[in-house]
């Protein structure tokens, strides 16, 4: 399975608590300058993040089966053929829980679990709706764009073992090792490449309880300023400003409802 498209980060999904879908819109409006709008689904609360013309992230309540779920955010990675990709996906030790289905002037999505158990989605794009334009921001980075602030960023893999996690992802989507930096007690954390990009990286748990994916968005100003308004907003910060490899600054943090994010920035 290749493609353009295959791999890439593309979509990003909070399951929030039910009642906090306008809290937690409110919350993220004010610590990356979202623009919210209601994606006017009939039957389905489903709200659409817009940063700079691009739409980047989608905010929901779950299904009642899954309400009571703790908040968390989902990471979807595109692919050229979603039906193909479960089959392969499934053969090589991912679990299934939603899907393929279609969205209409979506696309194909399912939503998995890696062999180690980290929730991933996956979509199929449906450009046959989108005008010329629109193809080409979606071709350009679209949701995951690192050089743009309120833009996913990085993508970072906590796991039980971080060797198979990255075979599992590298088969089927391609992707390569970039570089690995020795963190100590804390292991090895190893850069995840796409097409010679760096698009995020894998490490072990360290105190996360169980394995999952973390979004890292782009802030406009200093990381110390995304921090305040973390705060501010309601949020709890539990890392940072901290300098990483590269130069770059990084906070881990939760929402008013208890998901899980990153931000990154340039500066402190």
């Amino acid at each position: 399975m290749a493609g353009r498209r295959l791999g890439n980060p593309c979509w990003f999904e909070l399951a929030t608590r039910a009642g906090g879908l306008d809290a937690a819109g409110a919350f993220y409006r004010a610590v990356l300058g979202w623009e919210i709008e209601d994606s006017g689904m009939e039957g389905f609360d489903y709200h659409l993040a817009k940063a700079d013309g691009d739409m980047v992230a989608g905010l929901m309540v779950p299904p009642p089966a899954v309400a009571e779920m703790p908040p968390f955010w989902m990471i979807y990675f595109a692919v050229d053929d979603a039906d193909a990709f479960v089959t392969d996906a499934t053969a090589e030790g991912a679990v299934l829980h939603r899907g393929p289905e279609a969205v209409p002037g979506t696309g194909r999505f399912a939503l998995l679990s890696d062999p180690q158990g980290a929730a991933f989605g996956i979509l199929q794009p449906d450009m046959g709706g989108m005008s010329e334009a629109d193809i080409a921001r979606a071709e350009a980075g679209g949701a995951f764009n690192p050089g743009k602030a309120g833009h996913g960023a990085w993508n970072e893999l906590m796991t039980s073992d971080p060797e198979a996690g990255f075979a599992f992802y590298s088969k089927l989507f391609g992707w390569t090792k970039g570089d690995a930096v020795n963190m100590g007690d804390a292991g090895v954390y190893q850069i995840l490449r796409r097409d010679d990009v760096d698009i995020g990286g894998v490490m072990g748990l360290g105190q996360a309880p169980a394995p999952n994916w973390l979004p890292y968005f782009g802030l406009a100003g200093g990381v110390s300023k995304g921090v305040e308004a973390i705060r501010m907003a309601g949020g709890v910060v539990h890392h940072g400003p901290t300098e990483v490899p590269g130069g770059t600054f990084i906070a881990l943090a939760q929402d008013p409802q208890g998901a899980w994010f990153a931000v990154t920035g340039a500066t402190e």
